[in-house]
């Protein structure tokens, strides 16, 4: 769920993934969108300020959600902003619009530039949107509900999630099992080599903060949400996004998108359903979605509207090349290296 910048500190469906040698002599690409904790006050603001296409992605999700999120987002509070139902539809807003800039404005495609796209928790909903599966409007409002939903699924103060900084997913999991108790705690977001996050009841999550050393991680550290995202207890949520999905317009998207709880590429429009639902309380299978791409031939990862997956992406695969599209000048920067 939440995303960290940690400088200092068993795939199904793979035959669905494209030979390298079919695209020889092309760069192939992957277009990746972040995940909670990436939103900023600011942000978006300066892309607005040049751009009519960027100003026209913010109105419409304005106009979608039938509140000026936009305002909100140049503006302020940050703790307004930080609230899950606002953070998730105003990182997707941010991304698409950076992503619709280079498409309108650089004449550019989507399918033309990549062979995946991918996306961290609420970045998944962003691909979607990113790859035509869903439209703008309908990828805010589902945003918006998973938002809240997640938020209600749990009392405040009864679940939290944890940061376990120098751990795999090995030594998370041992440590995740370890502190339980009886209560849950699991892995939540596997993000890349050295950063694994848990989720659960409050004290099994105190527990495992205490116990990391002894389980040979460098550190735990207590995230500041106010649920217990990616695990169980956030059963309620995904049984409100079940009902919303099922009547919610998908068609397949123009390039695969890779699924979190898989880390593989998924196209069909019914499994795109179940496996959104299964997301909420399923772990983000980060590390080995890059992982996956960078085998099937993956040089470069594009990261719309944030940089801290290119981070992880760095940690994950160091061979890889990544670009983070923020400003405009990023934008033409990018455009201007094809």
């Amino acid at each position: 769920m939440l995303l960290l910048d940690n400088s200092d500190a068993c795939m199904t469906g793979q035959s669905s993934l494209i030979p390298h040698h079919i695209f020889k002599g092309v760069i192939m690409r992957a277009f990746i969108f972040p995940g909670q904790g990436s939103q900023a006050v600011g942000m978006g603001k300066a892309l607005a300020d040049a751009s009519s296409t960027a100003r026209e992605v913010f109105e419409e999700v304005d106009h979608a959600l039938e509140q000026n999120l936009f305002k909100l987002m140049c503006e302020g509070p940050a703790d307004e902003l930080t609230l899950t139902e606002n953070a998730q539809p105003a990182i997707m807003a941010n991304a698409i619009a950076t992503l619709r800039v280079m498409e309108k404005d650089g004449g550019k495609s989507l399918e033309d530039l990549c062979r995946y796209v991918a996306g961290h928790s609420l970045g998944e909903y962003t691909a979607l949107c990113a790859a035509g599966a869903l439209n703008l409007t309908t990828t805010a409002e589902l945003l918006k509900l998973r938002g809240q939903s997640m938020q209600k699924a749990v009392p405040v103060g009864e679940g939290g999630m944890a940061a376990l900084l120098g751990a795999d997913i090995k030594k998370a999991s041992a440590l995740a099992n370890a502190s339980a108790q009886g209560e849950i705690c699991t892995v939540a977001n596997d993000n890349d080599p050295t950063q694994v996050v848990i989720s659960g009841h409050m004290g099994a999550i105190e527990r495992a903060i205490a116990a990391a050393k002894d389980h040979g991680i460098k550190r735990g550290l207590l995230l500041p949400v106010s649920a217990p995202f990616h695990c169980s207890l956030m059963a309620p949520a995904a049984e409100a996004m079940e009902e919303a999905l099922a009547e919610a317009t998908i068609l397949s998207p123009v390039v695969p998108v890779f699924a979190n709880v898989t880390a593989a590429p998924v196209s069909d429009v019914d499994e795109i359903r179940d496996l959104l639902v299964q997301q909420v309380t399923g772990t983000v299978r980060w590390r080995e979605s890059v992982a996956h791409m960078a085998e099937s031939g993956v040089e470069q990862f594009v990261e719309c509207g944030g940089k801290v997956l290119s981070g992880m992406v760095g940690r994950i695969s160091p061979e890889a090349e990544t670009v983070s599209l923020v400003s405009l000048a990023d934008i033409e920067a990018f455009l201007k290296s094809l």
